[in-house]
C-alpha cells in the first residue's frame, strides 16, 4: 500500500463524521458531499505525515470548507425562516434501525432544528454546530472564523439563545409520536376535519417546499386541515416512517414517492409540520433507500 492508498483508507474512517458535520452545516447531503471531496482534496495535498490529531483537523477543515460554501450561497441573511429551502430529510424504516443514519444525525438533528441554523449568520452556524454538537474547542473555532477566541464565543451564545428561543422541545418518545401521527392519518384518510384540528396545536405551522424555491407557509391549524383535506386523495399512499429520527410519513402512491412529511410533537399535539415534494431530492432518498 503505497502513501496515497494510506492515505486514503485513513480518510475514509473519518468520512461519516465529516457527512454528519457536512450535513449540520448545509442542511444538504448532497453539499455535504461535495464538502467532503474539498475536504479530501486538500488533504492530498497537505502534509498530512505530520498531523498528529487527523480527526480534528480533518473536522476544522471541513467546517472551514462549508462556511466558504454559506458565505457564496445567494441567500440574503435578512430573509425569514418562511423563505428558505426545507432541509434534505433523512429517511429511516420506522421498524429496525440504520447504524448510518444514525451516525449522520447524532441527538435529535430534527428538521426543525436544521431550518432555524440556516436562520444563522454563516460564522454563528459554525460556531454552534462545531463547539457545541461536536466539542471542539473555542480556540479552534476561531482559527476557522477568523475572530477572537470572545467572538467565537459570542457567536455559539448568539445561535445558542436563537436555537432555543425557536424550536419546542420534541415529544421523546417515539411510541407517542407514533400515537399523534397515526391519528393525524387516520383523521386525513377519514376526511374528519374536527379530529384534525384536535391533532394540531391552534398555532399549528406547515412549511411544504416543493423546490425551484417555492415554499408554501399555512398557519393555524384549521388552515392546515383544510390543507390536510385538500390532498386527503393521497393519505392512502401515506405510510409512518422515521424523518431524521422522528415519526413522520412518507406519501407514495404506486410506490413513487411524493413527499416526505416531518412533525414536531409537543404537548401531545403537531406543532410544526415539514412536507418535502422537491421531485429531485425525493429522486436521491428513493434511491438511497432502494440500496438499502
Amino acid at each position: 500500500m503505497d502513501g496515497n492508498d494510506w492515505l486514503a483508507v485513513r480518510f475514509e474512517d473519518h468520512r461519516t463524521h465529516l457527512r454528519a458535520v457536512g450535513y449540520r452545516m448545509l442542511g444538504s447531503l448532497s453539499d455535504a458531499d461535495d464538502a467532503i471531496q474539498e475536504t479530501w482534496l486538500r488533504l492530498s495535498r497537505s502534509e498530512a505525515d505530520t498531523l498528529a490529531n487527523l480527526g480534528g483537523w480533518l473536522t476544522t477543515v471541513m467546517g472551514r470548507v462549508c462556511l466558504d460554501m454559506l458565505r457564496s450561497r445567494k441567500v440574503r441573511r435578512e430573509d425569514s425562516i418562511d423563505d428558505r429551502q426545507l432541509p434534505d430529510p433523512i429517511v429511516s424504516p420506522v421498524e429496525g434501525t440504520n447504524p448510518e443514519h444514525e451516525a449522520l444525525l447524532g441527538d435529535s438533528v430534527g428538521l426543525a432544528l436544521l431550518v432555524v441554523l440556516d436562520t444563522l449568520t454563516p460564522a454563528e452556524r459554525l460556531a454552534f454546530v462545531l463547539h457545541d454538537m461536536f466539542a471542539v474547542s473555542f480556540e479552534e473555532v476561531a482559527l476557522v472564523v477568523g475572530k477572537s477566541t470572545a467572538a467565537t464565543r459570542q457567536l455559539a451564545s448568539r445561535a445558542r439563545r436563537r436555537v432555543r428561543g425557536s424550536t419546542p422541545p420534541p415529544a421523546p418518545d417515539l411510541g407517542r409520536q407514533r400515537e399523534v401521527v397515526d391519528a393525524f392519518l387516520a383523521a386525513s384518510r377519514g376526511g374528519d376535519f374536527d379530529a384534525l384540528v384536535a391533532v394540531l396545536d391552534p398555532d399549528v405551522v406547515l412549511r411544504v417546499d416543493t423546490g425551484a424555491g417555492i415554499l408554501k407557509v399555512v398557519r393555524g391549524a384549521e388552515a392546515v386541515s383544510a390543507q390536510a383535506l385538500s390532498f386527503a386523495r393521497f393519505a392512502h399512499s401515506s405510510v409512518p416512517t422515521l424523518v431524521n429520527g422522528a415519526v413522520g410519513l412518507v406519501t407514495a402512491p404506486d410506490g413513487r414517492m411524493q413527499s416526505v412529511m416531518a412533525v414536531t410533537i409537543a404537548n401531545g399535539r403537531i406543532v410544526e409540520m415539514f412536507i418535502v415534494a422537491d421531485r429531485t431530492r425525493l429522486g436521491r432518498i428513493d434511491a438511497a433507500l432502494a440500496r438499502d
